[in-house]
């Protein structure tokens, strides 16, 4: 699973980045999390959740597949993918929110 750990560290380097670039461009104390299918936010999140909950998230899932993998092996099929395609979705997930937080110049 080297590989797939090395994707999930960047992919945590690159929030964490994220946060510190576009974290202070974020003027509102709450954030938008959820979007409803006419495109307004259906509920907010604090600034400081919104940004930093997503690498707590990210790293309760690693833990929960390595946990899976380790006492639970013959349940677990495919973790290296499930843990590339996660890692790439949360950053970009976590990419889309931060940018439409931030004001338009």
């Amino acid at each position: 699973m080297v590989l797939a750990d090395y994707v999930f560290g960047f992919a945590i380097a690159l929030v964490v980045g994220l946060n510190l670039y576009l974290g202070p461009r974020i003027e509102s104390a709450r954030v938008a999390m959820q979007w409803s299918s006419n495109g307004e936010p259906t509920w907010y999140a604090p600034k400081w959740l919104a940004m930093w909950g997503m690498i707590a998230f990210m790293a309760a899932v690693r833990l929960f597949i390595w946990l899976a993998s380790t006492y639970a092996p013959q349940h677990v099929h495919g973790a290296e993918l499930g843990i590339v395609l996660f890692s790439l979705i949360a950053a970009g997930s976590h990419l889309f929110v931060l940018m439409k937080a931030r004001p338009t110049p």
